[in-house]
């Protein structure tokens, strides 16, 4: 499968942003789908993830209430809404997808990796 991600830019502090991740190739419905970033200088770190069926989602504790992941599997994208954004948020955001069940928040847990969206928060 591959996946391309959108819906970066340049943004003020408090600002809203939606990023996009597109699949095309395989059916995308089997895959849990991750949004990861990875900030200048930074390891990459794992950001949200949404089931196979979109019903349930896990976030890290640092975007709990700002950052909502969902998923259209008929058009075959996952969505990452971005709320109250922070100058910390500026990183590139990559989606990834992985088989299997159960959380994971490593980037070696997902298999097939997009190019990345670049976010820049400025104050």
């Amino acid at each position: 499968v591959q996946l391309q991600a959108s819906g970066g830019g340049l943004v003020q502090a408090g600002d809203s942003l939606r990023l996009s991740c597109a699949a095309s190739g395989r059916t995308f419905g089997p895959y849990a789908v991750g949004w990861f970033r990875q900030a200048p200088g930074k390891e990459r770190e794992f950001v949200a993830a949404i089931n196979r069926s979109g019903g349930s989602t896990y976030y890290t504790d640092s975007v709990k209430g700002r950052f909502t992941i969902s998923r259209d599997n008929a058009e075959k994208k996952v969505y990452l809404q971005i709320d109250s954004l922070k100058t910390e948020d500026t990183a590139v955001y990559y989606c990834a997808v992985r088989w299997g069940v159960g959380w994971a928040t490593k980037p070696s847990d997902y298999a097939y990796w997009g190019q990345g969206t670049l976010v820049t928060v400025s104050s």
